[in-house]
């Protein structure tokens, strides 16, 4: 329980460590930016994987392995639902050179809550991990959201300070939604324990997310501003070291 609470601090506190950080680099310019978020995302794909995914098919006998892509899609399209109530994160990241006001407090607001709510699931996806029982891949889970909340929370400081949101009400903010995504990892743990025969499920449903996030978020978001083969080089470099922390672990 110990390490779960320190899991919990660590994914809420990298982003609100990023939330530091983009006030100390208001202005990152986007080869630096997509260069880190490849890198997380890289990170995030191998702990979807072989944190979550593998454990779920290793759970399941070979006629059952149709829950864990059921698992994975219904992760992936609850994530998609939340894309239609909310803004999408690339489009309101505030990075757009043609929209350097960040489009006004509510467009901004609205970008802040997108990324709170896609907090919750990756909490989970931390929580459910270490419900599995296997330590070294909670871990890897763990790291891989830990290193993208660091961007994302930088990303998020800028747009709002030049929407005019005072600096105390920005980190605050901004701290508001590294809790969100402490409150998804104890939700996820407890309900992995209690619930031990929806966790083959659970786990894949948690990578679904994680997919998702990659591939929808991600991806593209490194992918739009001429700096594509620095960020697949960078992912690479993130899924590996990946594999080296699972390996070691």
């Amino acid at each position: 329980m110990q390490l779960v609470i320190l899991t919990a601090l660590g994914v809420g506190g990298a982003t609100m460590l990023g939330a530091v950080l983009g006030f100390v680099f208001k202005n990152i310019p986007h080869k630096w930016n997509d260069g880190l978020l490849g890198f997380a995302a890289g990170v995030m794909l191998c702990a979807a994987v072989i944190g979550l995914i593998l454990p779920a098919c290793e759970m399941l006998p070979g006629h059952k392995i149709w829950l864990v892509g059921l698992g994975i899609l219904a992760g992936a399209l609850f994530l998609d639902l939340m894309d239609l109530a909310v803004p999408h994160l690339h489009k309101l990241s505030g990075l757009d050179p043609e929209h350097p006001d960040g489009g006004g407090a509510d467009k901004v607001l609205l970008f802040v809550l997108a990324i709170a709510i896609h907090n919750l699931p990756e909490g989970l996806a931390a929580g459910v991990a270490f419900g599995g029982g296997d330590t070294g891949g909670a871990l890897s889970v763990a790291v891989g959201i830990a290193l993208q909340n660091i961007p994302e929370g930088m990303v998020i400081i800028s747009p709002m300070l030049l929407a005019g949101i005072k600096p105390a009400r920005t980190l605050f903010i901004a701290l508001c939604t590294g809790f969100v995504e402490v409150a998804g990892t104890f939700i996820g743990y407890f309900a992995a324990s209690i619930a031990a025969g929806i966790l083959p499920f659970a786990l894949a449903f948690a990578g679904g997310t994680m997919l998702y996030v990659v591939l929808d978020e991600m991806v593209p978001e490194t992918h739009s501003h001429g700096y594509e083969k620095l960020a697949s080089f960078s992912m690479i470099g993130g899924f590996f070291l990946m594999i080296v922390m699972d390996t070691i672990i």
